[in-house]
């Protein structure tokens, strides 16, 4: 036990070691016992942010060398950090009392300020016995009305200065009837001024209260340079001790998840397997450790954490498989597959040379100066754009722009002309056979995924599994091979060894599943139960693949979108003429842009999500969090 705070350290040290709860390890814990001390370091670092940040003094965590260098036992650290949190603290009192002063005398010089040139002394009007005086404003439709009290002697205001809204000024009344007076005046949403402990002139008061706040000015400025020099003098020591504290907080965090067992301690947790001789070597330097490494791989029931490891040109993309959650560890990481289709989706949706670039542009500049992941998305989902712009023969909407282009390349015209009738019909067509091409895709992904984490039910007997595969692949190639290019295949044994067996095998999957797994509950209890259940599961399979397909109509519905409204907007340039064709094309091409590139990012990542995923991704791991003090480094 002695050790452990080492320990600790050298585990967080290592910037690679995520804890984990080391009970959770054990089957038999009555010999164990949790550690749930208060951690020591956390008043302190708390204390001391507390009164930097009142001073509006920025800490920074300094590097690992150059905190090595303290020399300071816990007591002392705590001493410091007393004398520094007091020092900065009654300081920050002494200031805000000077701004508060400031702050007040202010308020009261802009009253004042409204009875200048009334030319009253207010010694005077105070030692009044026989009438009370109230000063205050009045707004200026109030004013208008007192001309409806005018036989009452006593309903008179005087004014002294006004603004748009208000009328400043005075009214007296004898003391007998004040009440009456002080009503009628509520009404009229008179707000009394008190200046009662003025003496003099308003003239006079006003000066007085701003020699005041020069004062108090004074000595907020000498605070300030008090403020500075003290800063200055324990600025690296504070820095220090701050990143000392930061540290040690950090490292004790981790005796959270470590168990007693006697007088020793035991500490589980993760670390990447090529680390492992680096991590050996800084752990021999304690001596009373022992410790052992085993393989996540053996140890997949505790769930071993996930951290994405993809090519450059893949890793923007992990923020949407992020978003829908990370991969178990022994699953299948969609994210290469994720890339590669939402590109090309998104390209195909929103195909656009010039508005392709734009939206790449902007990607840029969303992830240079905002640090904002989805602008590292847009960048190659622009190129995308721009590419299949090419194809379709879109610049900005002019959809014969590049002509000369396709004639110097030996085209007698564009590649697609998409508002052709036979050109859409294409479009439609070609948009399904995508959707049944990655429907197909997923499925052999999530038949490889489940054989390599031994799921033999979910990968050849499942919807999504081989039975799954063979019916979906036969009625495609049947069925729409007969539609589209006369194919004669479907004869009564290809729809029972195709089609019908398939169905079959997905309806006993889990009967088939857990005899192949040898599970001891293969056998439904009840078959009754069994069967209508899997009806109604089966019937659900079966809508899913054509709904799953015909989603992808969407593809080139958004394609016959763009062309539409970019027509749209073309045709009222046309009708305005001169500079208004210009500012119409040029709004029309951001609405356009913005609205679509919205719209389209949404349709692609429902497609991926709802489509692609739901077939073979699980997103049920959790991410690896080493304990790092210094993330950025």
């Amino acid at each position: 036990m002695d050790d452990l705070d080492q320990a600790t350290a050298l585990c967080g040290k290592s910037c690679v070691f995520h804890p984990d709860n080391a009970l959770s390890f054990y089957s038999d814990t009555s010999d164990f016992s949790p550690l749930n001390e208060e951690n020591p370091y956390s008043e302190p670092l708390q204390q001391l942010t507390d009164a930097m940040a009142g001073s509006k003094k920025k800490l920074t965590l300094l590097s690992a060398a150059e905190v090595s260098g303290i020399k300071m036992s816990r007591e002392e650290m705590n001493d410091y950090v007393d004398y520094i949190s007091s020092s900065f603290s009654q300081l920050q009192k002494e200031r805000e009392d000077a701004q508060l002063k400031i702050q007040n005398y202010t308020g009261e010089i802009e009253n004042i300020s409204h009875f200048v040139g009334l030319e009253l002394d207010l010694d005077q009007i105070h030692a009044c016995k026989y009438i009370k005086v109230r000063f205050g404003s009045l707004p200026k439709e109030s004013y208008e009305k007192l001309n409806s009290y005018k036989q009452n002697p006593y309903i008179i205001f005087f004014p002294s200065t006004s603004d748009a809204t208000h009328y400043w000024g005075v009214y007296f009344s004898p003391i007998d009837m004040v009440s009456e007076v002080d009503r009628i005046f509520s009404s009229l949403y008179f707000e009394r001024t008190r200046l009662t402990e003025l003496t003099g002139s308003p003239e006079s008061g006003v000066e007085t209260l701003r020699q005041k706040r020069d004062a108090e000015t004074e000595r907020l400025k000498h605070i300030d340079e008090q403020f500075e020099a003290l800063w200055k003098k324990e600025k690296t020591m504070c820095q220090k001790v701050y990143s000392w504290l930061t540290e040690q907080s950090v490292y004790f965090g981790i005796r959270r998840y470590a168990a007693r067992y006697n007088d020793n301690f035991i500490l589980t947790g993760w670390i990447p397997a090529d680390q492992e001789n680096r991590f050996k070597k800084a752990l021999d330097k304690v001596e009373s450790l022992n410790y052992t490494f085993e393989g996540a791989e053996e140890e997949l029931l505790h769930s071993p954490p996930v951290e994405l490891k993809n090519k450059k040109i893949f890793r923007p993309f992990e923020f949407f498989v992020d978003m829908y959650g990370l991969p178990c560890y022994d699953e299948v990481d969609p994210t290469p597959f994720v890339a590669i289709t939402y590109f090309l989706l998104f390209g195909i949706m929103f195909g656009d040379l010039g508005q392709g670039l734009c939206v790449s542009l902007i990607g840029w500049y969303m992830w240079k100066k905002k640090q904002m992941k989805l602008g590292r998305i847009l960048i190659p989902c622009g190129f995308s754009s721009a590419v299949f712009g090419l194809v379709f023969g879109s610049v900005f909407g002019f959809e014969n722009a590049l002509d000369p282009v396709y004639r110097a390349l030996g085209f007698a015209e564009k590649p697609v002309e998409v508002m052709k009738p036979a050109t859409t019909n294409m479009i439609i067509y070609s948009a399904v056979g995508i959707g049944v091409v990655l429907v197909m895709l997923a499925i052999l992904i999530n038949i490889y995924s489940s054989l390599k984490r031994k799921h033999y039910e979910n990968a050849l007997f499942g919807p999504n599994g081989v039975a799954g595969f063979i019916f979906y692949t036969s009625l495609v190639l049947g069925f729409g091979g007969q539609m589209l290019f006369g194919w004669q295949i479907v004869t009564p044994s290809y729809v029972v060894c195709f089609i019908i067996l398939p169905i079959a095998v997905m309806f006993f999957r889990e009967v088939l599943g857990g005899f192949v797994e040898h599970r001891p509950d293969w056998k439904p209890e009840k078959w009754g139960d069994f069967i209508m259940q899997n009806f109604f599961e089966m019937f659900e399979f079966l809508l899913s693949f054509a709904t799953n397909t015909m989603s992808f109509l969407r593809v080139g519905a958004f394609v016959l979108v763009h062309a539409g409204m970019m027509l749209v907007v073309f045709t009222l340039a046309e009708m305005s003429g001169g500079i208004g064709y210009v500012l119409i094309v040029m709004i029309g091409n951001v609405f356009v842009m913005a609205l679509e590139g919205l719209l389209v990012g949404i349709q692609v990542l429902r497609l991926e999500f709802y489509e692609m995923f739901s077939r073979f991704f699980d997103g049920g791991g959790r991410p690896f969090n080493p304990v790092v003090v210094r993330r950025e480094q």
